[in-house]
């Protein structure tokens, strides 16, 4: 499915140089015609959510400031250009943050480039806390990637609590690592809503509820309890398993995290709680791209949702941090999953 772009807001987009996109365009050797088919079949290749239809038009509306692209578009500038959104002029960078680099083309398969570019994106999860071993679970995943083409594992099974406020990107870089290593994903969303949204019309309620005291009261917590004995059902046969939800209730409860963390440890698994950073302005707008029904109270009532927010919030026990402000972290990600993919078409 093809995705039209979005709202006329980049006069308003802070550090945005619309020429930069034009001249890597024109570095290229592109036509607007051109770089538009090839911006769909990276899309298309990298299996983004939303295939851009990147004609002409809309692509000259980018690059003279008409139109600030939206998520779709900027992963896949980035894939097609093999850039980062500072690279391309779409912000500025953060501080800190590696704004340039580049790969080895994809056809050459001999230099590793495939596994720095992994390295890199694997290299986002930073220690949260003073007690959080950050390096334990950046080598585990990165073990199980290399050995998911060798065979053999040697570590003990692994519990990956991915959490994070909603449009975080908490559930793309779930499926990161979950490329790399192979293990399963259970994502709650797709795994409890038919159950959620059937008990909640069963309860009276509307099956798009996710702010009233009777989704928290009576339905969360059956919600949670559906993602953790499917994640329990794998751990006991050994299985390392990547969980994606919210987990804000769980991750701030120590008491509920030291129950997870000792049970799992009576089965010899190891659990990792993993909390994506993520800022107000890139969640509104990844919230409004996916167009999930459950998130139209939090779009409709925008302050009223974020004044329930902390963006400070943090885990109550040690925990690690992806930070994807400014889509930062999926961004490498993506250069990531393009290297692999020359690597093992």
């Amino acid at each position: 499915m093809t995705m039209a772009e979005g709202t006329r807001v980049g006069k308003h987009r802070s550090g945005w140089r619309p020429d930069k996109l034009r001249e890597q365009r024109e570095a290229h050797g592109l036509t607007l015609e051109k770089a538009g088919e090839r911006l769909r079949a990276v899309a298309e290749q990298a299996r983004l959510k939303g295939i851009p239809a990147a004609n002409p038009q809309t692509l000259w509306q980018h690059e003279t400031g008409e139109v600030y692209p939206g998520p779709h578009y900027r992963r896949a500038y980035c894939l097609l250009y093999r850039a980062t959104e500072p690279d391309l002029g779409f912000r500025n960078a953060l501080p800190g943050e590696e704004s340039s680099f580049q790969l080895t083309p994809a056809e050459d398969r001999i230099n590793g480039s495939h596994v720095l570019a992994v390295e890199r994106a694997i290299h986002r999860i930073a220690p949260g806390s003073d007690d959080a071993d950050h390096l334990a679970l950046q080598q585990r995943i990165i073990d199980a990637w290399k050995r998911r083409h060798t065979g053999g594992d040697p570590h003990r099974p692994v519990l990956i609590l991915v959490g994070g406020f909603a449009g975080s990107g908490k559930t793309e870089l779930a499926r990161f690592f979950v490329h790399l290593t192979g293990w399963p994903l259970l994502d709650k969303d797709p795994l409890t809503r038919p159950l959620v949204e059937r008990l909640l019309v069963a309860l009276g309620g509307d099956p798009n509820d996710r702010h009233t005291e009777l989704y928290r009261e009576r339905v969360r917590s059956v919600e949670y309890d559906c993602l953790m004995q499917s994640a329990m059902a794998n751990i006991k046969c050994g299985i390392s398993t990547v969980l994606s939800a919210p987990f804000i209730a769980e991750m701030t409860d120590t008491a509920w995290m030291q129950r997870l963390a000792n049970r799992a440890a009576s089965l010899g698994v190891d659990v990792f709680p993993v909390w994506v950073r993520c800022d107000e302005e890139s969640m509104r707008e990844y919230i409004t791209f996916r167009s999930a029904a459950r998130d139209a109270w939090k779009l409709q009532r925008w302050d009223e949702y974020m004044a329930t927010i902390d963006l400070d919030l943090r885990p109550a026990v040690p925990h690690l941090v992806v930070d994807n402000r400014l889509g930062t972290a999926v961004t490498l990600a993506d250069q990531a999953r393009q290297a692999m993919g020359a690597m093992y078409a």
